[in-house]
């Protein structure tokens, strides 16, 4: 099983569903807007019934966290999520200590953690963060060429037109 968190529109999620037809995926986003177009866009490619091992949580990612089970996640994907721009909110961000505790609890060894954000200093943030615990190693850490099974999301066309350098990272689970 793979676990995204935050798929906004689905692009990314249906991309790896077309693409991995053997591996079962978890979806989670709590926008009905992505939660409805992820839906249509499954339907309007046919691909409603071929998608049985998707599921969806259409709720807060870290709810999910709290029941699945332990070592049960190959792959996570954190694509973009919500920066929290303002200093005073930064506490919010979905990548913090606590949430990465759990991702290491429900990832299983060798598994992989996939991160983008076009924002610096959240990248700077989860370096640090990766830096203080002993769970995630970087594999290779931040990217300088993308893999071929990551395509390019909505969100990160959005950066590209805006000039934002964008930062991928991978993390091992060890």
């Amino acid at each position: 099983m793979w676990l995204e968190i935050g798929f906004g529109g689905g692009e990314h999620l249906l991309w790896q569903i077309e693409h991995n037809s053997g591996i079962g995926i978890i979806g989670c986003e709590p926008f009905v807007r992505g939660v409805a177009g992820l839906v249509k866009r499954l339907s309007d490619q046919g691909l409603a019934s071929a998608a049985a091992p998707l599921r969806i949580h259409d709720d807060d990612a870290r709810f999910a966290l709290d029941w699945l089970p332990d070592t049960s996640i190959g792959r996570v994907f954190v694509l973009f999520p919500d920066p929290w721009p303002k200093k005073r909110h930064r506490k919010r961000r979905l990548l913090n200590p606590e949430v990465l505790g759990q991702l290491a609890r429900i990832m299983s060894r060798g598994s992989v953690l996939r991160f983008a954000t076009d924002i610096a200093d959240y990248g700077d943030m989860i370096i640090e963060h990766m830096t203080h615990q002993s769970h995630f190693a970087a594999k290779p850490g931040l990217l300088t060429e993308r893999p071929a099974d990551w395509p390019v999301t909505r969100y990160e066309q959005k950066a590209i037109a805006a000039g934002r350098p964008r930062q991928l990272y991978i993390f091992e689970r060890v």
